[in-house]
């Protein structure tokens, strides 16, 4: 069995920023929303995962963020135009039937350190999509991570294995 879970924010982030601004008729912004579908779509033809999942941050403070006040304090927050496109492509993710998963007090990091290791204890494999290289410490002979990028519009995904790291 294979489990492949979606950085939901990573890949969305990526999708706004490596998108020109597509909008409706009515001017909602939609490019983050047909990027994220898009890569969605490739990853599960070239996956051929037998279950899915997508994991989110969710806007309140984390445990992080009470232990120490300085945790990403730099860090801008989401624009508009992004933010406005969050719950239409978490309905559209209902509508597909994807689980997602979204926890008050941890980032989608933090799940998606436990869904691999839960996968792992369950005998499964487990595929992580995620541009962030923290989770490249989550990888071992069953979990695996599929860096994604994007630029001008254009994502590629790099396979990230034990072997990946043997000279």
């Amino acid at each position: 069995m294979k489990l492949m879970v979606l950085d939901g924010n990573s890949i969305v982030n990526r999708a706004y920023y490596g998108i020109r601004p597509l909008t409706t008729r009515q001017g909602l912004y939609t490019n983050a929303i047909y990027g994220f579908i898009t890569t969605l779509q490739r990853l599960l033809d070239e996956e051929k995962p037998e279950a899915l999942c997508v994991t989110f941050d969710r806007r309140e403070p984390t445990f992080r963020h009470e232990a120490d006040a300085a945790y990403k304090a730099q860090r801008k927050g989401m624009p508009e135009e992004l933010a406005m496109q969050m719950l239409p492509l978490k309905q559209v993710l209902t509508a597909m039937s994807i689980p997602r998963y979204e926890l008050t007090g941890y980032e989608a990091d933090d799940l998606i350190g436990t869904i691999s290791r839960k996968c792992e204890a369950a005998g499964w494999d487990c595929v992580i999509v995620t541009g962030d290289k923290d989770s490249l410490q989550l990888i071992t002979d069953h979990t695996k991570v599929k860096l994604v990028s994007t630029r001008m519009g254009q994502t590629t995904t790099k396979d990230m294995t034990p072997e990946t790291f043997q000279t």
